[in-house]
């Protein structure tokens, strides 16, 4: 078991070297100017000029850059390729679900999220937006455990306290809403859907 894993970090690492030539990094810094040029087509065109299917940087940044452009199709082909490269890859599910909502498919946005919370239980942004997810849903139950997630890892982070105290509220849990809605007023006095919040609670 030692020796096979061994050998494939070694491929991984000869792959890496072959990977990282003068010419593919060129291709990467001409990329940028590109970009922030906002000439996305040149920028896809480059690297592709250099683009190696084993790649995962390559693909990844291929990825983003249809995005970008809006060519949403072809954005998550590349995703899922960097993805398929490195399966532990969480940036690269973050980057899948931007083309896949973009496309309207919610269902594959879900499962993004749910193997991101596979891989790592506690992701903030993950769970914020799979409550997002729920709450719209209707499906307020599940919703309160994601938020509640978040809330006690950042307890004074304005969008999900924010969204926990209207889970609660959805819920009838009226006394836990009032609290979490004054504690975001504390962060964002004035806040307009705090205040519409407690003028609900009775």
């Amino acid at each position: 078991m030692k020796k096979s894993l061994l050998f494939l970090l070694v491929l991984s690492c000869i792959h890496l070297a072959k990977a990282q030539t003068p010419a593919l990094l060129e291709a990467f810094t001409l990329s940028y100017t590109q970009e922030y040029a906002g000439d996305y087509t040149s920028a896809i065109s480059t690297l592709k000029k250099e683009y190696d299917e084993k790649g995962y940087e390559v693909n990844l940044r291929l990825g983003y850059l249809h995005y970008m452009a809006g060519l949403f199709t072809e954005s998550i082909t590349y995703y899922q390729k960097a993805m398929n490269l490195m399966p532990m890859s969480i940036e690269a599910r973050l980057g899948f679900v931007l083309p896949a909502s973009a496309l309207g498919n919610w269902t594959q946005v879900e499962n993004q999220y749910k193997k991101i919370l596979e891989i790592d239980p506690s992701h903030a942004q993950t769970n914020y937006r799979l409550g997002l997810i729920l709450y719209g849903k209707k499906d307020y139950q599940t919703a309160y455990r994601y938020f509640e997630k978040v809330v006690n890892q950042y307890p004074f982070g304005y969008d999900a306290l924010l969204m926990y105290a209207w889970t609660n509220l959805q819920l009838g849990k009226y006394r836990e809403a009032k609290v979490l809605f004054n504690k975001v007023l504390l962060y964002s006095p004035g806040d307009v859907s705090a205040l519409e919040g407690l003028g609900l609670i009775k």
